[in-house]
């Protein structure tokens, strides 16, 4: 790359008019993070416990920002997938790592998200929802394989607008308690399974591992170069930071104020109930109005979630990660096809997201630590500033927390449970080897010769 450096501090210069026209990749992750997982676990989070945890609502937009940047920085600063940099730098276990982290949590994501579009949809139309989970795997398979990313994008940016325009109207006509929301803002974790489990699901929305490792791809399918930084910079304050914030925020007041019972237990909630509860907020079609808004929701989702196994697979074995390859449009097509599977999965939604989200926060800690350590060392050209590399700690030290917390509470539950104990070993392998890469990276750095 002979092409000159530019200052890649922060939004230096440029267009705003263009910039608001040329943003997207990072609404694509925006979209997945805006999706149905985050609004049933927000919307769980308010009808349980109150305002308690409007804290974890607004730190996950500023870490899920965070966490954007920086992988948009890693991105932009080696103009390459995250796997073939891993390998690069790291070696090749470490990207078979990365890649199995990300697969299997966008895997899962996908399958229950697939459900709930299903349900959704046979609630609307009344037609069986394996038979809407057939239909809605091969309209994915169609429009992925045959207009690729930019589909998605177009996609991701019109229903996430959407959405968040509903939901801001919405709050409008909700009775909002300033006081007890205030109170909101006091960090703490209400006791008990359900509150370590609401609080990783919310974070795990906003920071999860998916949306780290796909950031770099979708800015190369817009051939983003270190040029755009003011633009990409721009793209994730406006989708994460405002779009994914207000987003989250919105449904949280409004489940908080109208939905909180103290007979609501987390595990109880559905979309039905939760819709049905605002009627007499919204009138007699608020059932409906809300199905369709998580509906979309579902298939932008969709959509940004489906890409990031094909992007992370082909980018290892070395195949093209665009259509012109078409292994990697057969491995995005299949991976559209097999989502379908989703539709057939026992359970109840809302909760089975919830899990879902905080599963994937417990893959996110080695992702950070993956992109930090990458920043840091000879895989960009320009070092990463100390409140990048502060912020990232921070970042990586909540998810962290949270996501042990978490484990904790689940291992301390019910270690009978088999989805129990797979969490459990997941979560130790995961740590084992966020302990091991850190372990390396310490090592080189003392074993490094300082410059004169």
């Amino acid at each position: 790359m002979n092409e000159p450096r530019l200052d890649v501090s922060a939004v230096t210069g440029g267009n705003w008019r263009g910039y608001l026209s040329e943003m997207g990749p990072s609404w694509v992750a925006g979209a997945v993070a805006a999706g149905p997982a985050t609004m049933a676990t927000v919307l769980t989070a308010g009808a349980t416990f109150g305002y308690a945890m409007l804290w974890v609502v607004v730190l996950s937009a500023v870490l899920g920002a965070s966490a954007q940047y920086l992988s948009m920085r890693l991105g932009l600063l080696t103009e390459d997938g995250i796997v073939s940099v891993v390998e690069r730098e790291l070696g090749d276990g470490w990207a078979w790592a990365l890649v199995a982290d990300a697969v299997l949590a966008a895997g899962l994501a996908q399958l229950v998200i697939m459900q709930g579009l299903a349900n959704v949809s046979a609630t609307i139309t009344g037609v069986d929802a394996r038979v809407w989970g057939v239909v809605w795997a091969v309209v994915l398979a169609a429009g992925l394989a045959g207009r690729g990313y930019r589909f998605v994008e177009l996609l991701a940016k019109g229903l996430v607008a959407a959405v968040v325009v509903a939901f801001l109207a919405s709050l409008v006509l909700v009775p909002i308690d300033p006081a007890a929301a205030a109170g909101g803002l006091v960090p703490r974790i209400p006791s008990g399974v359900d509150g370590a489990l609401v609080a990783a699901g919310i974070l795990g929305g906003a920071v999860h591992i998916t949306l780290i490792t796909m950031h770099s791809y979708t800015m190369r399918a817009r051939g983003w170069t270190t040029r755009d930084y003011g633009l990409a910079t721009f793209d994730v304050g406006a989708s994460m930071l405002v779009a994914f914030g207000v987003y989250s925020l919105a449904i949280f007041l409004v489940a908080a104020s109208v939905l909180h019972s103290p007979e609501v237990a987390a595990g109880d909630l559905t979309a039905v109930a939760a819709a049905q509860a605002l009627g007499p907020i919204a009138g007699a079609n608020a059932k409906w109005l809300f199905l369709l808004g998580l509906l979309g929701a579902a298939v932008s989702t969709l959509g940004g979630n489906t890409v990031v196994p094909p992007f992370l697979v082909a980018d290892k074995l070395g195949w093209g990660t665009d259509l012109s390859d078409g292994r990697y449009r057969a491995l995005l097509a299949g991976v559209a096809l097999f989502s379908g599977v989703g539709a057939f999965l026992g359970g109840a939604f809302f909760p089975l997201l919830v899990l879902v989200l905080a599963f994937g926060l417990v893959g996110t800690p080695f992702a950070i630590a993956v992109v930090l350590v990458l920043l840091n060392g000879d895989a960009v050209s320009e070092p990463n500033s100390t409140p990048a590399n502060l912020g990232g700690v921070v970042l990586f030290a909540v998810t962290t927390v949270l996501a042990a917390n978490f484990v904790r509470s689940r291992a301390l539950s019910d270690l009978g449970d088999p989805l129990s104990v797979f969490v459990v070993v997941f979560a130790a392998a995961m740590g084992a080897a966020t302990l091991g890469l850190l372990g390396k990276f310490v090592r080189e750095t003392v074993g490094r010769p300082t410059a004169a």
